[in-house]
Order: structure tokens, then C-alpha cells, then sequence
């Protein structure tokens, strides 16, 4: 089972683009690991949209609770592959930090407005400047200097790139596939993020257990032998025991797979896995699945009436406010009007509101927005 000789070799790094002498006693992955964890860009994930808003209940996921859990599941994955645990788990944790406020239905709101200037939002690559640019916690430099590897796992971890489609990502060796450790990062994230959508929906009193069970393959099963196993237990405890199942199904079939794959490749070494199609990937049932469970939660959570006026809401608020800073550029703070000397108003205005939270930019709209 495991990839050890797959592992990113440290010797291998191609450093930072300020270079530092090492630390005593934390290798540069975990040194990347916790100069994200205390990353303004990270704490705002406390107050940005998983699915549920905050508004609706306190104990639904928000974008800071999800990474964790990505980061656990991540993290376990690479250890039982003998990969490295340290760089897989500064990739989870910088995975959604380019998010902004409200979920997708804000990238997508972003991206409407940026398009009318030829331009497009990605939270990836959004990720990438909040790290290399907005983040100024040292005197040395600017950003947080991680390491190549972390910065390219940033905005390749879930789709690579051919030369020259993102100029502003050449560097970072268009047309290769990232390291394993990178590769793990968004099936890691599906599976927590199907598996949590699911527990909250539930929770939610929005689909019942038998609902699931007539769309999931193999959840049936799963309920059928908890309740045996269990036969004392409440509806509630079975629910979350089968969400239990479920993680460890779709995480043991992401190492399986991804070991097979790893197998059939002939891969030696991490440049062998740069030049081959992506190996990170769940068994074949264990795959549909996943994708089973994507189904039920896209027409049974995401696309119900109430979400989507919510998301709709989001995306009316942000294209209300983006309006108004191109018009009334005075508006924005102080540090965002000093950019206009070097970058374009809808630039900096994409960059201001990308940056807030659900609650800021809801306080913001209703001071400015009258």
C-alpha cells in the first residue's frame, strides 16, 4: 500500500521566492503549514458560507469548520500512503482561503463582474495573490513566501494548466501535474464536503435516511447493517454512525485507488508522477458513490427554493456593492485606494470585496447600499 518512494522528496524543493534560513526544529512544510493557519485569509473562513448560512443555525458548517475536516481527512490519507503528511496538510488548509464571501454563488457574482473587463475571478488564483501579496505579517517580504511546492498545489490541486492559458501561473510548470500530496487534496475535500452536506441537510429535517437510500448505492446496505448492529439505537445515531461509514468508505477507497493507479503507472518517482495523468482516485465503486451522493445533494440541499434565494441574495449584494466602489472609488479604505497606482479600479474593487466576510459585506452593503 504504500507510495513512499512517490513522497516529495525535500531535497527536491525549489524554495521560496525570498529565501530564509531553515529553522531549527520545523521542516518548510510545516513552517508553510502554520504561517497559513495564522493568516487573516484563514480566520475569515470563520465567518464565510459552506452551504448553510450562519443565519440559519450555529451548527452547520461554515468554510473554516469544512477545512479542518478536509485537512483531517487529507492528512490520514497521505499517512497511510507513506506520503507527506506536512505538505498534504498546509494544501488543505490553504484550499479554500481564496473563497469569497458567500461560496460559489460569490465567485460566480465575481467573476460576472470581472468578465465585463476581460477579466475572470478563480479562487484558486485568488488564493495565490492572498499569499503572495495581501498577507503582511513580516518585515522580510511580502506575503507569507511559502514554498514553491505549496503555492503550486495551491493552483493546481484541482485542475493543472497548459502553457500560456494563465500567464500569471507560467511559473509554476504548466502542462505537469502536481506532486501526489496535491493530487489528494480535492478528492479529500469531496469527501468531506458530500459527506458533511449531507449530516447538515439531514439535520436539517430537508431528506430522511430512506430518501438517501433510494438514490446512494450501497447506502441502503450501510443503514441495514446498523441497524442490526444497533438495534436499540435512535434514528439520529444511526444517521451519523452511516456518515461515519461513509467517510471511511470513500477515504479507504481514495488510498486503494490511488495506490492501484500508483501501481499500474509504473511511477518511481515524483517527476514520474508530474509527466502522468493524475493518480489520486477512489476505487471504482467507491467512486459512484461519491458521485451518487453528489447527485442526491444537488437535487435534494443545493437547489432547494430556500438556498437558492439565499444565494441569489448574495449575488444581487455583491454586484450592488462591486457598482458602487467602480463609481464611487472614494468609498474604499485607505490601503485599497494606494493600489490604484499600480493596478486597475475593477482589480482593486474585486480584491476589496473578495476579501470580506458574509457578515462584513452585509454590514458594508447596508451602510453604503441605501
Amino acid at each position: 500500500m504504500t507510495l513512499a518512494r512517490l513522497r516529495f522528496p525535500h531535497h527536491a524543493m525549489r524554495g521560496r521566492r525570498y529565501p530564509e534560513p531553515p529553522h531549527p526544529y520545523r521542516n518548510e512544510f510545516q513552517r508553510d503549514r502554520d504561517r497559513i493557519i495564522h493568516a487573516r485569509a484563514f480566520r475569515r473562513l470563520e465567518d464565510k458560507t459552506q452551504v448553510f448560512s450562519e443565519r440559519l443555525s450555529d451548527h452547520f458548517r461554515n468554510r473554516l469548520t469544512h477545512t479542518i475536516e478536509v485537512a483531517q481527512i487529507a492528512r490520514t490519507v497521505a499517512a497511510a500512503l507513506g506520503l507527506d503528511e506536512d505538505f498534504t496538510e498546509a494544501l488543505a488548509l490553504a484550499h479554500d482561503i481564496g473563497h469569497p464571501p458567500f461560496g460559489h454563488s460569490g465567485e460566480e457574482a465575481l467573476d460576472r463582474q470581472m468578465r465585463r473587463y476581460g477579466e475572470r475571478f478563480d479562487h484558486n488564483v485568488n488564493a495565490l495573490r492572498l499569499v503572495e501579496s495581501f498577507e503582511l505579517r513580516y518585515a522580510r517580504f511580502p506575503g507569507l513566501n511559502l514554498t514553491f511546492e505549496v503555492r503550486e498545489g495551491i493552483v493546481k490541486h484541482s485542475r493543472d494548466f497548459e502553457p500560456g492559458e494563465n500567464p500569471e501561473l507560467d511559473e509554476f510548470l504548466p502542462g505537469l501535474r502536481p506532486p501526489l500530496e496535491a493530487q489528494l487534496i480535492d478528492l479529500a475535500d469531496e469527501i468531506a464536503y458530500n459527506t458533511a452536506d449531507l449530516d447538515d441537510g439531514w439535520s436539517a429535517g430537508l431528506f430522511t435516511m430512506d430518501q438517501i437510500a433510494a438514490s446512494v448505492p450501497g447506502y441502503r446496505a450501510i443503514v441495514e447493517e446498523l441497524r442490526r448492529a444497533f438495534p436499540r439505537a435512535g434514528e439520529r445515531e444511526i444517521f451519523l454512525e452511516s456518515v461515519r461509514r461513509l467517510i471511511d468508505l470513500l477515504a479507504t477507497a481514495l488510498i486503494e485507488g490511488t495506490a492501484a493507479n500508483a501501481l499500474a503507472s509504473a511511477a518511481e518517482t515524483v517527476d514520474d508522477v508530474r509527466r502522468l495523468p493524475r493518480l489520486a482516485a477512489m476505487t471504482d465503486g467507491a467512486a459512484e458513490i461519491n458521485r451518487g451522493l453528489k447527485r442526491f445533494l444537488f437535487e435534494n440541499l443545493y437547489s432547494i427554493p430556500m438556498l437558492a434565494e439565499e444565494r441569489r441574495l448574495a449575488a444581487e449584494k455583491i454586484g450592488a456593492l462591486f457598482e458602487f466602489f467602480m463609481s464611487q472609488p472614494e468609498h474604499l479604505p485607505e490601503n485599497h485606494r494606494k493600489r490604484l497606482e499600480n493596478f486597475p479600479l475593477h482589480r482593486v474593487v474585486c480584491d476589496y470585496i473578495a476579501g470580506m466576510t458574509d457578515g462584513y459585506l452585509r454590514r458594508t452593503a447596508e451602510r453604503l447600499l441605501r
